[in-house]
């Protein structure tokens, strides 16, 4: 065979090839490699007004085309399910995390203020009328020790009461020896009577025993120090004359103190009493002290909108002062094992919160939730979601927005028959045999208008 016919047989080849691309159809599988079936819109709705939909392809008056729906379209076990595809899911930043089981607790920080610690805070008071006469504590702010003389006082009322009890002593001396019982028991009563009503009044025991073994009354008597502490007030002087309602000492112990902490309403829930408490303050660089939480305040504060929690703190050193301010920090023991997302999973509305959970690659259900207490940006999560559960953390928002489209355009697809637009009516009513159809009255027009040429 010579290159002449090699070429003819070449040349005879290409040209079939040719003819055989231009005769089989463009559509058809063998063309286009993709044997599968279209999928084939159950109608279409107008981009502006989902309501509006028709079964054929149409334009709205604006000139913009239906958008077709398909039958897999918003069907789903739950409304309002949203499918993407993994290049719009980058497109739009979306990310997911895993709903985990945990063990959440919280620290609480605030400021606190020192004060007294009122179970230890004493007013002292004199039982009887009369005069200072010798005053032996004159200073605020000095120190006292349990059962120091503080001052001396003369009372009238106290001098007659020791001279009833010298009586009630002679008396009993000599009716000791009585044969009647009743006498002697009477004696010993009196005795006994006096010398009580001397210890009503405050009068010290050391000074009731030597009048007791003295006999001679005493002009003044000695007011002391019911505890020891720090003197906060003092309300007499040198010569004053005082009654029982002047006060003559304010006395505070100040091996405790209390700390009053502001705790605002949404940390509430995790402080119970008991809690342990740490404490800083600018006098004290580099301590911490430590505490408990003592009581729970029943009201909040009208003003701050926050409710006190009492901290007991003990002050050894003295080294704590009433009106301190400090920083709280508060341990909460309140722990539990839940379900926790990110607080940003959360979509809140005024009615529920929502998360969207990925079901599988691409394909995302809304979930209505409980939720439960927030700490360090998780979220617990009482119903709703399950441990090991995806959940979208970013972008919700535009799913969201798909979502409620997509469940509004299932509930109109349930609606029988679909309405369409007069638009649409009028155009989906034209057959195409009716575009090519001669018009009767156009073509006696023109005859008219011919005849009338000629």
């Amino acid at each position: 065979m010579n290159k002449v016919t090699l070429l003819g047989c070449a040349l005879s080849l290409a040209i079939g090839l040719g003819v055989g691309y231009y005769l089989i159809p463009k559509d058809s599988p063998a063309m286009s490699g993709n044997a599968s079936v279209e999928k084939k819109p159950m109608f279409y709705r107008s981009p502006m007004n989902p309501q509006v939909t028709s079964p054929v392809p149409a334009t709205d008056p604006m000139g913009m085309d239906y958008v077709p729906v398909y039958a897999d379209d918003g069907e789903s076990e739950v409304a309002g399910t949203v499918k993407i595809n993994p290049v719009v899911q980058n497109n739009i930043g979306l990310r997911t995390d895993i709903a985990t089981r945990e063990v959440l607790s919280r620290t609480i920080r605030t400021v606190g203020r020192v004060d007294y610690d009122e179970e230890k805070m004493f007013r002292l008071h004199p039982k009887v009328d009369g005069w200072i006469k010798d005053i032996r504590v004159d200073k605020t702010g000095q120190p006292v020790q349990a059962d120091e003389v503080l001052l001396e006082i003369y009372s009238p009322k106290l001098v007659s009461t020791q001279q009833e009890f010298l009586l009630a002593l002679q008396n009993y001396e000599l009716l000791k020896d009585n044969r009647i019982e009743d006498i002697r028991r009477g004696a010993i009563a009196l005795v006994s009577s006096s010398r009580d009503r001397l210890s009503l009044l405050d009068v010290p025991e050391h000074q009731i025993k030597a009048l007791e073994k003295s006999g001679t009354v005493t002009e003044t008597l000695h007011i002391h120090s019911p505890v020891a502490g720090t003197v906060l007030h003092i309300g007499a002087r040198q010569g004053q004359y005082v009654t029982p309602g002047s006060e003559l000492y304010q006395i505070a112990d100040l091996s405790t103190v209390w700390v009053y902490a502001d705790i605002y309403e949404y940390e509430l829930p995790w402080v119970n009493e008991g809690d342990p408490v740490e404490m800083t303050l600018t006098s004290l660089p580099g301590r911490v002290l430590t505490g408990t939480v003592s009581y729970i305040f029943p009201y909040a504060e009208s003003k701050t909108r926050t409710t006190k929690v009492r901290v007991i703190f003990e002050n050894p050193e003295m080294l704590l002062r009433p009106e301190m301010f400090a920083d709280i920090t508060i341990r909460s023991q309140k722990t539990a094992t839940v379900v926790v997302v990110p607080a940003e999973a959360i979509i809140r509305s005024g009615e529920y919160s929502q998360i969207f959970v990925m079901k599988e690659e691409g394909v995302f259900e809304p979930r209505k939730v409980e939720l439960g207490v927030e700490s360090g940006g998780k979220v617990a999560v009482l119903e709703g979601i399950r441990a090991g559960e995806e959940v979208v953390v970013s972008a919700q928002f535009l799913i969201d927005s798909e979502s409620s489209l997509r469940e509004a355009t299932a509930k109109m697809t349930q609606m029988e028959p679909p309405v369409s637009s007069e638009h649409d009516q009028d155009h989906t009513s034209e057959s195409p045999a009716d575009d090519h159809k001669p018009n009767s009255e156009e073509g006696t027009d023109t005859g008219h208008e011919h005849g009338g040429d000629h």
